[in-house]
């Protein structure tokens, strides 16, 4: 996945350079959802992790824990990656937002709607991560063809195989978009 937007599939974000830490925990501050949030983390702890056990927003599912589903698809400065292969010490400034983070106001995203209304969810564990990169694929392409859309969800396991309806949420919140004042 190197070379790709960042309307593309998530994928690992680049490691900044810091000095070495550890083994003890280390103290960190992370901006997530537009709240800078002081966190002791672990060395080793990922993102997928304190976003879960320390902040509580577990909206962010770890299936894999390998970065080989995507349900843990996370935007770091808009950028979808997978928050189970960003060790948390290595956001640094950069800012996070969940799913948690994605509805504004109390108004869901469209993608968000669109899910809802195209019946897009099964079990749901997936849903957050495919939601995450198709709101990604909308704010830097508002008109994807049905092909970018299927790129956009490369990487992405849903085991209940909601594709279609993923793929006809997104084209429909597309079009939503664009007839909007």
């Amino acid at each position: 996945m190197l070379n790709k937007s960042p309307s593309d599939s998530p994928r690992c974000a680049q490691r900044p350079a810091h000095d070495t830490v550890g083994p003890g925990a280390v103290s960190i501050t992370l901006v997530v959802n537009g709240i800078a949030r002081a966190l002791s983390v672990a060395p080793a702890m990922t993102l997928a992790e304190a976003l879960r056990e320390q902040l509580a927003l577990t909206g962010t599912k770890v299936a894999c824990d390998r970065g080989a589903c995507s349900a843990c698809t996370v935007w770091l400065d808009g950028a979808p990656v997978c928050a189970c292969m960003v060790l948390a010490i290595d956001v640094g400034d950069r800012k996070v937002t969940t799913i948690e983070g994605l509805a504004l106001d109390g108004q869901l995203h469209p993608v968000q709607s669109a899910f809802i209304e195209h019946d897009a969810i099964q079990c749901g564990f997936c849903t957050p991560g495919l939601i995450m990169s198709c709101a990604a694929l909308l704010a830097h392409t508002p008109d994807p063809s049905e092909s970018q859309v299927r790129a956009a969800l490369g990487g992405h396991l849903c085991r209940c195989g909601t594709y279609p309806h993923v793929i006809a949420a997104v084209l429909d919140a597309s079009r939503r978009g664009r007839s909007r004042p």
